[in-house]
């Protein structure tokens, strides 16, 4: 199927590993000129250089600390200054950050700017742009937040669906659509201390209906449909990825 992707521009951070990278190669094979932005830039690097084996479209590569205080102006320049315009904006980097009951400032403090504060900024950043050309797509990522423990970053993707709703109810009327992805376990380094040995082997044939955790790719292949003119109707939605791990009745 063609996502008539081919042409368009795109930024995603967090892009030099886990679902960032995934989403970077996946665009950049459907022919988007991805601006891909992380603090690792020698993982970026081989990142580009998959992406030429693969044939895809080569990406910019904007090595830089997304939690560092001037980082959604530094990003938004560079990548409207590198690519002309930005089409599409993914907002993907975060960190798991399990929290005590009684948690310290530092660990919130640290989660909300990474995993709402700065994806925030960096939207405010475009959308000037983006409302003036009365087109574009935004896709958050955010994570699985009905958890029977304390997360902090669970609890700051949680405020991103909620600023995201709100986002697609006045940007429609621009032709601005916002909507974000709810992976399940997906096998990434961010996971898998979680679920050491046989753990993940339990846990998926016990609460995964597909029997297993997902792959990064399987995140990528629904970016690519979202933020494609294949889904030019779907906006305020959570899109869940998660092989039915999720309950909605018991």
């Amino acid at each position: 199927m063609d996502l008539y992707l081919k042409g368009k521009t795109a930024i995603v951070s967090g892009a030099s590993q886990g679902f960032g990278r995934a989403i970077t190669k996946e665009l950049a094979i459907e022919g988007v000129k991805v601006f891909a932005t992380a603090r690792n830039e020698e993982l970026l690097n081989s990142l580009k250089t998959e992406i030429a084996a693969a044939g895809g479209v080569e990406p910019v590569l904007f090595g830089y600390d997304f939690v560092a205080p001037d980082a959604p102006q530094k990003i938004a320049a560079a990548a409207l200054s590198a690519l002309g315009h930005v089409d599409i904006l993914v907002n993907n980097a975060g960190r798991s950050r399990p929290m005590d009951v009684i948690g310290d400032e530092e660990g919130w403090t640290a989660s909300m700017t990474l995993d709402f504060n700065r994806h925030r900024q960096l939207t405010q950043q475009l959308l000037p742009q983006f409302m003036e050309r009365r087109s574009g797509v935004i896709l958050n990522i955010t994570s699985t937040y009905e958890l029977r423990m304390l997360n902090a970053s669970a609890v700051a993707k949680a405020a991103v669906a909620a600023w995201s709703k709100g986002l697609a109810g006045q940007l429609g009327q621009y032709g601005i659509r916002v909507n974000c992805l709810q992976p399940g376990l997906i096998d990434t380094e961010n996971i898998r201390p979680y679920f050491p040995g046989e753990e993940r082997k339990k846990f998926a044939e016990q609460e995964i209906p597909l029997g297993d955790f997902g792959a990064p790719q399987d995140i990528a292949n629904m970016v690519a449909f979202l933020v494609s003119p294949r889904a030019q109707y779907v906006t305020g939605a959570v899109v869940v990825v998660d092989g039915g791990m999720r309950r909605y009745a018991f």
